[in-house]
């Protein structure tokens, strides 16, 4: 099902400009479209879309060691509360914890790449308040974290 992600602010880079009234279009695990809320909405009549307040924009590479947490499971969901679905490989050497990264669809990374919302690219994604707080995060096309 494809999904409609809309939010005040959009940012395709973590460095780019903020556009104003800007969407994301996400089917499956891919960017489809990204363009004006009003364009998307029209252009795929029936599509579901999600509101969120806040800054709309890539979800981040996280580069260290994954927050501390009882299980590996809990430690790949503490990514998700930062934003974060991509991770270096150097920091998921533990069996169990590079598992739980899998299943979950974190990217696990050989190197660091800056993280960009691209048509055809995976769609991962993040949304952040003002005081910087992730707000949801999607990774691959599932919204795995939302802040109740």
């Amino acid at each position: 099902m494809r999904t409609l992600h809309a939010a005040p602010l959009l940012r395709l880079t973590l460095d780019d400009e903020p556009r104003s009234g800007h969407a994301v279009l996400v089917g499956g695990d891919r960017v489809e479209a990204v363009g004006t809320l009003d364009e998307l909405a029209g252009a795929y009549p029936g599509v579901r879309v999600r509101r969120w307040a806040g800054a709309l924009g890539p979800a981040l590479v996280h580069d260290g060691p994954l927050p501390p947490a009882p299980t590996p499971r809990e430690r790949v969901h503490a990514l998700f509360r930062l934003g974060a679905a991509a991770v270096l490989a150097d920091h998921v050497t533990d069996p169990a914890l590079r598992s739980a990264a899998a299943r979950n669809e974190v990217a696990v990374l050989a190197t660091a790449r800056p993280p960009a919302l691209e048509v055809g690219g995976r769609a991962d994604l993040a949304v952040f308040a003002a005081d910087g707080s992730c707000l949801a995060t999607v990774v691959a096309g599932r919204l795995v974290h939302r802040r109740a």
